[in-house]
């Protein structure tokens, strides 16, 4: 996970505002389409520790023609209609509930590991609930897998390429809670894949606007003939018969099987596989179609099938720390609750009873609350598992959830890239899943003259201990095939800037089949001790949406024990005016 020092003497994201006006400013907007200005955006915060290069470009002595700046028509379009979706609202309903809960005569004052969005959530509705969250995190930056940092140039570089779907209803109902809808560009409603046999070119599913769900998305697949003929939609569509019939029930019962094997077992051709399936496995978990559980590709298509906007993808206006994470912080700090960075924990202590008496910090701080969180990756709590706790059921079977690896990679080229779209990538490449120009897709980095691409390098378990080079050497060998005009593998065509790479061991749960029985619930069976994060029993799985409402269901548990919880305080403080 990510963090900062206390979050009060750290001043970021009032900058981001700047880059926003900037381009709202020099843009003229026509029917949804922004055209953006040619002047850089102002750039902001610190470096990590994580590599990056910078590479030395041969001067070209050859006299050239002075060109104008390439001018990139940058698409955002509205806000899709989401806010009266049965999805939408449950969501709305529950973050209403702790704003209308009675007022707590004292309030609790819990501990939080881990700022990432999981975290970060579940202290909000705490506050909103009239409680005291104390939200801790180990690093120096908000935002555990969403987090970013800005290198010696003023450049950021992130932690994952991080899109906002339609079908996220808890993260949809955040940004409107905080105010910060304008902060989502939302693109097209289509899904592009690049077309390996024919280098440089895509295949598009276009969802029709004027047709209601889910026809719209049957629309796309029907009128896609490049990617699968008419027989494999047939079969495919025939094979998807039972998981429409059958509902939720249906699809909680494939998790003992891949995506793979379920084609298979439905008479699915593997080529369906291969086109499509192979490209939505490592863009959902990282992973290969022969590794996933098909519950989790089904829950994705329910998802994006059931609701018009479902598939509708949004792109943040900038990086996640200052345009996403310093808002739910402030959110906390202005109702009394507190962020500190740079607070490690070292252990869990325990009292007699097996129940937290504290967590003490890697600098020999003690931090004592009335209730205590792991919001942090499902790794690192197994780290700091007390020794008295791992016999007991609710624990072991976290054994069996592992955050699979996955690396990211930032490549600035010293020129505009044509071959690309303002929207996500799907590159249908070996070695890479979804990749953006992000100098088009988001406002905060946008140049109208040199590109940046964001490209998560997926599966990355046999990579994930090699070096950047050896990373980078291998994608500009991919990117040759997607740009086959532009950029070559030795560098003779679009010459490289500089990188970063960005490498997380152990990013989300790997959902592979076996997964879903052990994911456990925010409650554990210990007095006074919760978890959040998306291996967490919610319905969205691995990703932002899970992590938000895992949050929402933990501060709810809280919520819902606080008489509990105040006995327990009690109790201790009886026992603490005894006389020995």
């Amino acid at each position: 996970m990510s963090q900062l020092g206390h979050i009060s003497a750290v001043n970021i994201g009032r900058q981001g505002n700047n880059a926003v006006s900037l381009w709202n400013s020099q843009t003229a907007s026509t029917g949804g389409y922004r055209f953006c200005s040619e002047q850089r955006n102002p750039r902001l915060l610190r470096s990590s520790d994580v590599i990056s290069h910078k590479l030395n470009i041969p001067a070209i002595k050859r006299a050239r023609k002075r060109a104008s700046p390439l001018k990139v028509v940058c698409i955002d379009y509205p806000r899709p209609e989401l806010d009266n979706t049965v999805n939408y609202l449950e969501a709305a309903y529950l973050s209403s509930s702790f704003r209308s809960s009675p007022r707590p005569n004292k309030p609790l004052e819990v501990v939080i590991a881990g700022a990432g969005l999981a975290g970060l959530t579940t202290a909000k509705y705490l506050a909103d609930a009239g409680h005291k969250p104390i939200l801790l995190e180990a690093r120096d930056v908000l935002g555990g897998k969403v987090a970013a940092w800005k290198d010696d140039d003023g450049d950021w570089y992130e932690t994952g390429l991080h899109i906002f779907f339609g079908a996220y209803p808890n993260v949809q109902n955040l940004f409107g809670e905080l105010g910060i809808n304008d902060r989502l560009q939302w693109k097209e409603h289509s899904m592009i894949f690049a077309m390996p046999n024919k280098p440089g070119e895509f295949s598009r599913f276009d969802f029709a606007e004027v047709l209601p769900a889910p026809l719209n998305g049957i629309w796309a697949i029907l009128k896609n003939n490049e990617m699968l003929t008419w027989p494999e939609k047939v079969k495919f569509a025939i094979g998807l018969v039972p998981a429409i019939l059958g509902g939720q029930p249906y699809v909680e019962a494939q998790d003992g099987i891949t995506v793979k094997d379920w084609m298979r077992k439905q008479g699915v051709p593997d080529r369906v596989t291969e086109e499509v399936f192979i490209a939505m496995s490592k863009a959902l978990n990282f992973i290969n179609p022969d590794e996933l559980s098909m519950q989790c590709i089904l829950i994705a298509l329910n998802r994006f099938l059931q609701e018009k906007h479902g598939s509708k993808m949004a792109f943040l206006d900038g990086n996640p720390p200052e345009r996403l994470c310093m808002p739910i912080a402030d959110h906390i700090q202005s109702r009394g609750g507190e962020v500190r960075l740079n607070s490690r924990i070292q252990r869990i202590e325990l009292n007699e009873d097996g129940s937290v008496e504290s967590f003490i910090l890697n600098n020999g701080s003690v931090i004592k609350g009335d209730a205590y969180v792991f919001a942090t990756p499902v790794d690192t709590l197994k780290l700091l598992l007390p020794d008295e706790w791992k016999e007991i059921s609710y624990f072991t079977k976290l054994d069996k959830l592992v955050g699979v690896p996955v690396i990211n990679i930032h490549i600035w080229f010293d020129r505009k890239l044509k071959n690309t779209y303002d929207h996500l990538l799907f590159s249908r490449s070996p070695l890479l899943s979804v990749y953006a120009d992000m100098s088009v897709t988001c406002k905060e980095y946008y140049n109208p003259n040199q590109s940046m691409l964001e490209l998560v390098f997926a599966p990355a378990e046999e990579w994930v201990s090699r070096s950047d080079s050896e990373i980078v050497e291998a994608t500009m060998k991919e990117l040759a095939k997607l740009f086959p005009d532009e950029i070559a593998a030795d560098q003779s065509k679009a010459k490289i800037l500089k990188y970063h790479v960005v490498k997380t061991p152990r990013s989300v749960y790997k959902t592979v089949p076996g997964t879903e029985p052990c994911r456990p619930l925010q409650r554990s069976p210990i007095k006074g001790f919760y978890l959040a994060g998306d291996y967490t029993k919610q319905k969205y799985l691995a990703s932002m949406e899970g992590a938000v409402l895992s949050g929402k269901f933990c501060a709810q548990a809280i919520v819902q024990d606080y008489e509990l919880l105040r006995a327990g305080v009690r109790s201790k403080l009886a026992e603490a005016s005894i006389p020995n």
